[in-house]
């Protein structure tokens, strides 16, 4: 992690201050803003990454398709849209979805304690991913199908927040799902739910973990 500062924030998602990254990346680190992108193509499927092995916390395994933080002067929307070029070589739009809570120990290395943004963008199909060095090591398509049957074998193998931010799709901007409601139908079902609560449980407890309903 290179030098740099999250927002600090309390449980409802107000800026309190200001920390350094590796700092609240730390066991029992300060709780701070954050934000995690789904990005789908338009048959539906998720395009997952797999997290470079320079990374501190959780190397290697696979994670929606990117996540970082906001700076000061951001939204949500604007800091994944700043940083989708940085992740992936590509420049598109996005929207928000919801918010969550969450805190979870990564071995006793470090931890993550965030209020997280969901963001979630479509892209078609002559669009060009690369994998940018020290950020990702491959780049995947997945159906929701398909990620069913990898969560009930490997379920560690898949970062706690991408699979709470999709389990809590249904729980999103009403305006956001219908808009979406093509490519978000298979990631809404009982059987993707189920899946996607079964695994977070491998990574931490249900009261870790919360729906964040401040606007």
């Amino acid at each position: 992690m290179s030098e740099e500062f999250v927002i600090l924030v309390d449980e409802n998602d107000n800026p309190i201050g200001t920390e350094e990254k590796v700092k609240c990346h730390l066991p029992n680190g300060k709780l701070h803003r954050a934000f995690t992108a789904l990005l789908f193509d338009e048959d539906g499927r998720l395009v997952l990454t797999r997290r470079a092995k320079e990374k501190m916390l959780w190397p290697g395994d696979w994670d929606g398709t990117f996540a970082s933080h906001p700076r000061e002067s951001e939204t949500y929307v604007s800091a994944g849209e700043r940083r989708m070029p940085e992740e992936l070589g590509i420049n598109g739009n996005l929207d928000y979805f919801h918010k969550f809570e969450y805190h979870v120990d990564y071995r006793d290395i470090g931890s993550e304690n965030e209020i997280c943004g969901t963001l979630v963008g479509v892209i078609n199909k002559s669009t060009k991913l690369k994998e940018i060095k020290g950020e990702i090591d491959k780049i995947k398509l997945i159906s929701a199908k398909e990620l069913i049957s990898e969560l009930k074998k490997n379920p560690k193998n898949y970062c706690p927040w991408m699979l709470i931010a999709l389990n809590l799709i249904d729980k999103s901007e009403k305006t956001m799902i219908k808009k979406h409601a093509n490519i978000l139908s298979d990631w809404m079902s009982n059987e993707m739910r189920e899946a996607l609560q079964e695994a977070i449980k491998n990574h931490l407890p249900k009261n870790k973990w919360r729906l964040n309903e401040t606007s």
